[in-house]
């Protein structure tokens, strides 16, 4: 299995391309900010042919470039249907005053193609298969991507703002449930095997088994105590 990620933009957002191999299909997760010069960059290098785009969440960071990325390959785009508003209208989804700051002269919209996400959905994409996870809590619509142990190759596990290494999604902003966050990181995250490598929105690689013994919100999630760490430092926008 072929990916490549790489931190796109203002925010440092990790778009990651998934493919089978080298030279064959892909899928693109979270295009974000000034990301569609990456996607291209990758795609020459590996010899890809993107055949979707899937989104972890609707804030502008994770899907500011939706539109080109999709049009230059006439893609669809899925999104879970709580979150596909913010395509349209992202300063909604951070507060006016945080967007007016932040927006810019981004172009938003929807693309041509736009297909919803559901809870356990399993997605078979460039011969791959994707198992989606609903994960609320740092917007309503969030979902994660697990992908199955494949020969040696571990568990993947594409977090988006869920889960960081070390730390987990802000929820301050509209559509944020600090409570839901939690019983997302119990639902989501503590069944998976301590293998699992987790691919996240921001930040570098982890594994499930290292945040199961460091991050101080699963460890308290795992013990029943996850409003004890309120003021640990989170990530995302």
């Amino acid at each position: 299995m072929l990916i490549a990620g790489f931190p796109a933009g203002a925010w440092g957002t990790n778009c990651y391309l998934v493919a089978p191999a080298a030279g064959e299909e892909c899928v693109i997760i979270d295009p974000g900010h000034q990301a569609a010069q990456g996607v291209e960059d990758a795609v020459r290098k590996h010899r890809l042919k993107p055949v979707a785009v899937v989104l972890t969440h609707g804030h502008i960071d994770h899907v500011a470039s939706v539109v080109p990325v999709c049009g230059a390959h006439d893609v669809p785009a899925w999104i879970h249907p709580e979150d596909r508003y913010m395509m349209t209208d992202p300063e909604k989804a951070l507060g006016l005053s945080v967007g007016q700051q932040l927006m810019g002269d981004l172009t938003v919209g929807e693309p041509d193609d736009v297909k919803e996400l559901s809870d356990g959905a399993v997605l078979g994409l460039a011969g791959m298969e994707f198992s989606v996870a609903h994960a609320p809590g740092h917007t309503k619509g969030s979902v994660t991507f697990r992908m199955p142990e494949q020969a040696d190759i571990p568990p993947v596990f594409f977090s988006g703002d869920l889960l960081f290494a070390g730390s987990i999604g802000r929820t301050d902003l509209p559509g944020g449930d600090h409570a839901e966050i939690l019983k997302s990181l119990a639902r989501v995250c503590l069944p998976l095997d301590d293998s699992t490598v987790v691919l996240s929105g921001h930040g570098p690689q982890t594994t499930i088994g290292r945040e199961r013994a460091t991050n101080p919100f699963l460890r308290e999630v795992a013990a029943g105590l996850g409003d004890g760490v309120r003021a640990a430092p989170r990530r995302g926008m």
